[in-house]
């Protein structure tokens, strides 16, 4: 199994709490340390191109070309978790740059963490 790294950008079967379809999108990995054994979990966030709709605390990706994605987008904070053996593949890197935006978000979203 390939082994993910916090800030990669993965092609996963994205799931949808409000209808039972799953469509590939790409997702920021959060965090690999869920494993045990046999399996390891990871946690996600959502990237979308958001031409419909605008949430308070989206992070636009300035750099995402490097992210491997195909157009702009941004980080929108509905987090899920994933089997790692279910991610189809992995498309980039968000930015150091970007990744300072999304972590100053986080402490926004979720202010009891810190």
């Amino acid at each position: 199994m390939m082994k993910y790294e916090t800030g990669d950008v993965l092609e996963v079967p994205f799931p949808f709490v409000d209808r039972p379809v799953k469509k590939r999108r790409p997702a920021f990995l959060l965090s690999n340390q869920i494993s045990g054994e046999g399996y390891e979990i990871l946690i996600l966030s959502m990237i979308t191109s958001a031409k419909r709709s605008h949430w308070e605390h989206d992070v636009a990706l300035l750099d995402w070309e490097e992210a491997g994605l195909r157009g702009p987008s941004v980080l929108r904070w509905k987090i899920f978790s994933l089997d790692a053996s279910l991610v189809l593949g992995r498309r980039g890197s968000v930015s150091k740059k970007d990744v300072q935006r999304i972590a100053e978000t986080f402490h926004l979203v979720f202010p009891f963490f810190f």
